[in-house]
């Protein structure tokens, strides 16, 4: 996920932990997994979620 992206959608460049219950707003593809780099309250990175929408 891009900081375009998610200034585009939520409104926010850097997404921290709070914002993963809101990550359903970005466009689905399936068979396609997303990343986006979570930060701390700081703004440092600390940790990558990952998901995907299955093709089944």
């Amino acid at each position: 996920m891009t900081a375009a992206e998610s200034q585009e959608l939520l409104g926010v460049d850097r997404l921290t932990r709070a914002h993963v219950k809101d990550f359903d707003v970005f466009p689905r593809s399936r068979r396609i997994g997303r990343c986006a780099v979570l930060h701390d309250d700081a703004g440092n990175p600390r940790e990558i979620c990952f998901w995907s929408h299955p093709g089944d």
